[in-house]
């Protein structure tokens, strides 16, 4: 803009000297109208100069950490307090309304894959199967308000069948409380909320079979209220997640997404310490109550149910730890009679340093016991060993191969089995 001052001098020197060469009679009124041009001009290269510097000063502030001198010009010709203030709050009007615009705001993220397995136990085919395939759907409605879905689809059979694994709306008062409603899977050990549908996730092909999906031994799904957040504890990094729903649903491996099969509810209650000084060590204890009644309610088809569950991982990879415990006590209101049902899991893994951090051998040994006295499972008794390799193919896909060996019954044959998968997250 400073270069069209000396033009503006330019013309001023020519309007003067076509005013003196001038003899016509209204000479004195055409050099008025020249000078009025002349100011219009320098009036509207001020206005100019000035919304250049004010929108440019801005910009210098947020691009330095101190705020230089300006120059002795950008001081002369810059814009009074009150219309920078004026600007500054147009911007943060017009930042509000775009993250307004933002909500609702949906996400999908999904996962898939694709197994085959081969073993020598008699009557059980070998093949190729179709895992699930995995939506995960998350949706910010406001600043502190969430929207959280799991949907998978099953092949069966006959055809493919669809389920709403989670479906989780939540409050978010602040990092010691937060309050959501919806299905879950339960809070009980590490497992189960760490390591969702998507099979991506974990390092190893399947889950523990304590905890796996639509087993019975713990409630794998949940619905009902749920509270969560942070203790203050300093350096001890104390969690917790407590929640009221309904219990078991029939069969007894599902919730009670319908509603409850009678008037008592679950609770559920989850402590973990993830200690500051220990990145990626997580300890915690879980407890779970409810009241169990068969959908036939003959004389002592009622029960008590008491979960208790310990963990403790190390989730670094180099190595990766993970172990965990549960009991199922189960109390048969009528008779009075109770028993203990038992199942734990140890997992070891280590990421090798080559080829690009890319392999992950890993084994796996588990434990359950049912007696024979236990009225409301079935038989669940394991004794298995995993032993298995990861490959990550790229840092959305893998592939798995596992060598297992196992026995369900104290009478039953040993079984040999081989079980690939390759898994992806998109």
């Amino acid at each position: 803009m400073r270069r069209r001052l000396p033009v503006l001098v330019g013309l001023m020197i020519f309007a003067a000297g076509a005013a003196r060469a001038q003899t016509a009679p209204d000479q004195t009124e055409q050099i008025r109208i020249l000078l009025e041009r002349v100011q219009q001009l320098e009036k509207r290269v001020g206005e100019l100069e000035t919304k250049t510097i004010a929108a440019a000063v801005p910009t210098a502030e947020a691009a330095a950490p101190v705020p230089a001198a300006p120059k002795p010009e950008m001081a002369e010709a810059a814009p009074a307090p009150a219309p920078m203030h004026q600007h500054e709050q147009t911007e943060s009007q017009a930042t509000t309304r775009q993250l307004e615009a933002r909500y609702p705001s949906l996400q999908i993220r999904g996962f898939g894959d694709v197994n085959f397995s081969t073993t020598d136990q008699r009557g059980v085919n070998s093949g190729f199967n179709l895992g699930q395939l995995d939506l995960h759907l998350a949706s910010a409605l406001s600043h502190k308000v969430t929207y959280f879905g799991e949907l998978t689809f099953n092949a069966q059979p006959t055809g493919y069948t669809v389920e709403v694994e989670r479906s989780i709306i939540r409050y978010d008062y602040n990092d010691f409380f937060k309050l959501s409603f919806g299905r879950y899977h339960t809070p009980i050990g590490y497992w189960n909320t760490a390591f969702h549908h998507g099979a991506w996730l974990q390092t190893t092909i399947s889950r523990p079979e304590m905890i796996k999906f639509g087993g019975t031994f713990i409630p794998v799904h949940f619905l009902g209220v749920l509270a969560e957040g942070n203790i203050p504890s300093g350096g001890a990094g104390l969690s917790y997640n407590a929640g009221v729903g309904n219990g078991r649903g029939f069969p007894i491996s599902r919730p009670g997404d319908a509603g409850d099969n009678n008037n008592n509810r679950a609770w559920v209650a989850n402590l973990y310490s993830r200690p500051a000084k220990l990145y990626g060590l997580q300890m915690g204890v879980s407890v779970y109550r409810d009241k169990i009644t068969l959908p036939v309610n003959p004389a002592g088809n009622e029960f008590r149910e008491w979960i208790s569950a310990a963990h403790i991982v190390w989730t670094k990879e180099t190595p990766e730890f993970l172990a965990e415990f549960a009991n199922v006590n189960h109390k048969n209101i009528l008779t009075n009679a109770i028993t203990n049902n038992q199942a734990y899991y140890v997992q070891m893994g280590y990421r090798l340093p080559w080829f690009e951090k890319t392999l992950k051998p890993y084994y796996r040994f588990e434990h359950t016991h049912t007696p024979l006295s236990e009225q409301l499972f079935t038989n669940q008794d394991l004794v298995q060993s995993i032993v298995g390799m990861r490959y990550d193919i790229t840092n959305y896909a893998s592939f798995k191969g596992e060598y297992r060996n196992f026995k369900r019954l104290p009478t039953a044959p040993r079984v040999n089995g081989a079980f690939f998968q390759t898994d992806f997250t998109f």
